[in-house]
């Protein structure tokens, strides 16, 4: 049976058009109105507070190992106490600016970000408010393998892709063909893109909003915005925003954007994430039905996100060092692509290698020329000590983790690899 709590959001959201996007699953959730945390809340800062499942020193303070607190330069109370389920709320505010601040076209009123454990927690969120059988999941056919885990095998929903690229441009009419073909899409589009590192021009982010605009004109659409390599982009022409920008400004569109400080700052052990909902015309209501609902399926599986983590992150954001050093950072990952895309131009790499159009991100991808790719693959690891990912007949370069010096290396091993494979056949 349905909980009052539930029923009482699901009216909130009934107001919108988006109500229907919800999965079974997304319609029964809920945070406990009365339940042990919002208790906890209610007597936070009272003088006897018998509430929190935490200890505390006979001084007031969070209790804490020395052992633990010595390695620190942190208040305890920032690091061991429980975070609220919905994330530090100065973090936040924190990440709601900067998201502004690196997305100036958003004029729309959205949500406020609710702190995830990881991105990868975010885009399960979503799954859990909106995908289940009979679902089709719209993405292009070069996607990252954990979409599989978390929305056919964790929720039931059929991934239905469609080929990333026509003539070497991001293919505008394969995405609308694919969204017209289904009877309940979710469309999630991850830019900078894993595996290829391909980021939508401007004109393609226009035109791909637009196509998502008309479709949703016959039927509200949920759009799940996979923005974790956000900000590494590295060529002019290419579109600096998120998409969720364009998105939140067409009619019956509920835009979700999945992000964080896991490649954005360079700090993948931390686990810290945002989710943050985004429509036209987006009320107070609709947003705080999709807060409690978020919050309460974060309630029911990691409980809330690491406080440390939270902590470490935010006085970051407030530091006036932080975009110096996070620009350093960047340029380190420009020159590594520069160098990459210089090199894989050269003839005699080309005999093997085909690259897919890449610009940011992480990543690029290569189609072989009479090569298998796994056979490429071990070739690799066990005669030039090189790694590289394998993808249904292609290869993935993580140039991110390259130096620049190494990366003509790297491809003179393939070549030789390369070379090796195609003198036993």
């Amino acid at each position: 049976m349905m909980s009052k709590e539930a029923r009482i959001l699901n009216r909130m959201m009934k107001q919108t058009p988006f109500f229907g996007l919800l999965s079974k699953k997304g319609k029964e959730i809920y945070f406990p109105k009365m339940g042990f945390v919002q208790q906890s809340l209610d007597a936070k800062g009272k003088k006897i507070n018998a509430t929190a499942g935490i200890a505390n020193e006979d001084s007031g303070e969070i209790m804490s190992l020395p052992l633990m607190a010595q390695r620190l330069n942190v208040n305890p109370g920032k690091s061991f106490s429980y975070s609220p389920s919905s994330g530090d709320p100065e973090l936040r505010q924190l990440w709601k600016e900067s998201m502004i601040k690196k997305n100036p076209s958003i004029k729309t009123e959205i949500s406020n970000p609710i702190v995830t454990s990881g991105i990868t927690h975010g885009i399960w969120l979503a799954a859990y408010l909106f995908a289940e059988k009979g679902v089709d999941m719209i993405m292009p056919d070069l996607y990252w393998e954990n979409y599989k885990l978390i929305f056919e095998n964790g929720f039931g929903a059929r991934i239905r892709t469609f080929p990333m690229f026509k003539d070497n441009k991001f293919n505008v009419e394969g995405l609308d063909n694919a969204i017209k073909e289904s009877q309940r899409p979710i469309v999630l589009l991850n830019f900078p893109n894993n595996p290829t590192g391909y980021t939508l021009t401007v004109e393609e982010s226009a035109k791909v909003a637009d196509v998502i605009g008309e479709n949703a004109k016959t039927k509200p659409l949920a759009v799940i915005c996979d923005d974790a390599y956000f900000g590494l982009v590295y060529k002019e022409g290419i579109d600096k925003e998120s998409i969720f920008s364009r998105l939140i400004e067409k009619e019956n569109v509920l835009a979700i954007k999945c992000d964080g400080a896991t490649k954005e700052n360079f700090a993948w052990g931390l686990r810290i994430g945002f989710i943050t909902f985004g429509a036209r015309n987006g009320t107070k209501e609709l947003y705080e039905a999709l807060e409690k609902k978020t919050i309460g399926a974060i309630r029911g599986s990691v409980s809330s996100s690491c406080t440390l983590s939270q902590s470490l992150v935010a006085d970051c954001l407030k530091d006036s060092g932080y975009q110096a050093q996070k620009q350093e950072k960047y340029e380190m990952l420009k020159q590594r692509f520069e160098e990459m895309e210089k090199i894989i131009k050269e003839e005699k790499y080309r005999k093997y290698l085909e690259p897919l159009p890449f610009n940011s991100g992480y990543f690029m991808c290569m189609d072989l020329k009479g090569i298998d790719a796994e056979k490429l693959r071990k070739r690799l690891l066990q005669r030039y000590d090189t790694g590289i990912i394998a993808i249904e007949g292609r290869i993935r370069i993580a140039y991110s983790a390259i130096p620049k010096a190494r990366v003509r290396e790297l491809f003179d091993n393939i070549f030789m690899a390369c070379e090796g494979i195609s003198r036993e056949k």
